[in-house]
């Protein structure tokens, strides 16, 4: 039986939406913040999300994992205490042209890196960032099923780590270790693993080329 999970989700737009319906599908117990009061959001939450609850940020504390669904240039608005010691996935993605030139995300590094040295005291783990909203809701398929999507986790964290992944296959998705958080931008965006569907050994054969093209730079 799989386990079920107390699922956080920080962001009530369309990522974060996307990740909460498919959660209480698959059996998690769904709570669903933003920087608004519960009460804000809560009609939203029921008409657009069934079976979630609307909660005040700080009562996301506690969750088993905590989904950070906010467009990325907002990243410093986020109330970073309700994350401090959790599990946190990183879903954001840097794209210019929308957020605008953010010189912090143009070193070079995985942008979850950036985040994460935010963020603070969490465990950050970078995944969900590269498959759109609507496939993630349409694209699911039973674990053994030929037409699985894999997609990629990125952590320093190997509880997390595990753990994010564990819930990933729940979603309907095989999760693929892509190693430690610095990998994450191996699937960021304008990659082809970003840019593509992959199945498992597909997605194994992307994230092994590109570690080697990095190791030769």
């Amino acid at each position: 039986m799989t386990q079920q999970l107390n699922i956080g989700i920080l962001g009530a737009g369309r990522v974060g939406t996307a990740v909460g319906r498919q959660a209480v599908r698959a059996g998690h117990t769904v709570r669903i913040a933003t920087g608004k009061p519960a009460e804000d959001i809560k009609l939203l939450t029921e008409v657009i999300v069934p079976g979630a609850q609307a909660v005040n940020k700080e009562d996301l504390r506690g969750s088993d994992i905590i989904v950070l669904a906010v467009p990325l240039h907002k990243y410093r608005s986020i109330d970073t205490s309700v994350l401090q010691g959790h599990p946190v996935i990183d879903t954001m993605n840097y794209w210019a042209p929308v957020d605008g030139v953010m010189e912090e995300f143009e070193t070079g590094s995985s942008t979850s890196e950036v985040i994460n040295e935010f963020l603070g005291d969490v465990e950050l783990v970078k995944t969900l960032n590269h498959i759109g909203y609507g496939d993630l809701e349409v694209d699911s398929h039973p674990a053994g099923d030929p037409q699985r999507r894999a997609l990629a986790v990125a952590s320093d964290h190997e509880d997390a780590k595990q753990l994010v992944a564990a819930f990933v296959d729940t979603l309907g998705y095989d999760a693929v270790d892509a190693g430690p958080l610095a990998a994450g931008k191996t699937f960021e965006n304008g990659t082809e693993i970003f840019n593509g569907r992959h199945s498992a050994e597909q997605m194994r054969a992307l994230l092994d080329q590109c570690q080697n093209v990095l190791a030769e730079v």
